[in-house]
């Protein structure tokens, strides 16, 4: 039998997390998730920036930051701490994760960021001679990297698309026709962003799921092409489920929109035998296997999720993250993001020295607005705007551009400020 010490490193925990899934968040007396200005209290960021910058590292809400700090106490008091309860923590972080989701606890990889998702995901998927892999041109260096490792792996051709030439004027009939006439007779993986962090550009990933599973009629299931999502621009920001996108796989850190702990993220996925772990998984079935000299038979999202021990107190925290946006709502949340992303590209396109790159149609965008300043490279206009106190970010792209992210930590007020500020950069 192992010892609780064992069980810890395992993920084999006897409690659950100080407040389950099902438990409201902590109470907080200022809360009311119905008043945008009570979110915005929940809080720690300094009140005298207008914040566009927080889906970069997301600062966490009170019912978060409360969570993380009683189980760090925990461990710290006590090496063997476990949460009060019974269960397992990790479960409890996968149930939360699959109601926010829409789905079933055991489809869900527990990680610790959108690359670690990604790169279990693609250098653990298994491809048959002569298969390739479609992606397109916009992706982050998370996808495409993870792409060119499958490749060096593999042997398998990896092709690029471009879906856009002017994100400004992107449409999703392009994006859509830009992958069916991408598709080749043996492509099993079709590497897409559901939210373009380089342009703000949102992807019609619906209607690409649905051009695939026309695609996919007739295949055998081993050659169907695997629709996989880098998630993260989009989830906690938009109001989807994984059944309203379609698609196959879906990765995405936690410590952005859905402003979760730091390190923490998770892979949702419907078709895991068709993916080999990379690191070893401390669950249960992989510990029973080793003690009885065998392996744990069909792959699943428990077994690709890495073993070893974590910053626990952050992963345990998870489920007030969701518990939080839950509280407030889904759909208000998606509303109040696009709503201001929609008031600032207003203002920011009658400026004749800014250029928009996001599309002003809320259906091609979710909360990112990405722009150039004629005259101006990016990080200068970044820190000149926040001598004005606007915090923004550059896009990690060759060229690249200035970003605002519209949020639940910002309001209609500070985006008319950072519309002033931006007037000024001439």
């Amino acid at each position: 039998m192992l010892n609780r010490r064992a069980l810890l490193g395992a993920g084999l925990l006897t409690g659950v997390a100080a407040c389950t899934a099902d438990t409201p968040a902590p109470k907080n007396a200022a809360f009311a998730p119905y008043d945008w200005t009570s979110v915005r209290a929940q809080f720690a960021l300094d009140p005298a920036y207008a914040q566009f910058a927080a889906f970069v590292l997301a600062p966490a809400p009170a019912p978060v930051r409360e969570a993380i700090r009683a189980h760090r106490d925990g461990l710290d008091a006590d090496p063997e701490y476990t949460p009060a309860g019974g269960g397992s923590p990790d479960q409890t972080v996968r149930e939360a994760a699959a109601r926010y989701l829409g789905a079933e606890p055991g489809a869900i990889a527990l990680t610790d960021s959108t690359t670690m998702g990604l790169g279990l995901l693609y250098s653990g998927l298994v491809l048959r001679p002569g298969q390739d892999v479609l992606t397109t041109e916009h992706d982050f260096l998370a996808t495409h990297e993870g792409l060119r490792l499958l490749a060096a792996r593999t042997g398998a051709k990896v092709r690029r698309v471009r879906l856009y030439d002017d994100p400004a004027g992107a449409s999703a009939d392009r994006m859509v026709a830009a992958v069916k006439e991408g598709l080749g007779p043996r492509t099993r993986v079709v590497a897409l962003t559901w939210v373009h962090s380089s342009t703000g550009v949102r992807v019609p990933i619906r209607a690409i799921a649905d051009v695939l599973a026309e695609a996919n009629r007739g295949r055998a299931e081993h050659d169907r092409a695997l629709l996989c999502v880098d998630g993260v621009h989009g989830f906690g920001a938009m109001a989807d489920g994984v059944a309203d996108l379609g698609c196959d796989f879906l990765a995405s850190g936690t410590h952005k929109w859905l402003f979760g702990p730091r390190g923490t993220g998770i892979v949702w996925g419907r078709a895991w035998d068709a993916v080999a772990p990379i690191v070893p998984s401390f669950s249960q079935a992989a510990f029973a296997a080793w003690h009885n000299g065998g392996t744990p038979g069909p792959n699943t999202a428990e077994l690709v999720t890495p073993g070893g021990y974590k910053a626990f107190e952050h992963r345990w925290a998870m489920p007030q993250a969701f518990a939080f946006m839950s509280a407030i709502g889904k759909d208000r949340v998606r509303g109040r993001t696009q709503e201001l992303a929609t008031r600032l590209k207003d203002g920011l396109a009658g400026m004749p020295h800014v250029r928009l790159a996001t599309p002003r149609s809320p259906e091609l965008s979710a909360g990112l607005v990405c722009c150039s300043v004629a005259g101006m490279q990016p990080a200068e206009a970044v820190g000149r705007l926040h001598g004005q106190k606007v915090v923004t970010s550059v896009t990690p792209y060759n060229p690249s551009l200035l970003r605002f992210g519209t949020s639940i930590v910002t309001n209609p007020e500070q985006v008319d400020q950072a519309i002033k500020a931006v007037e000024g950069l001439r």
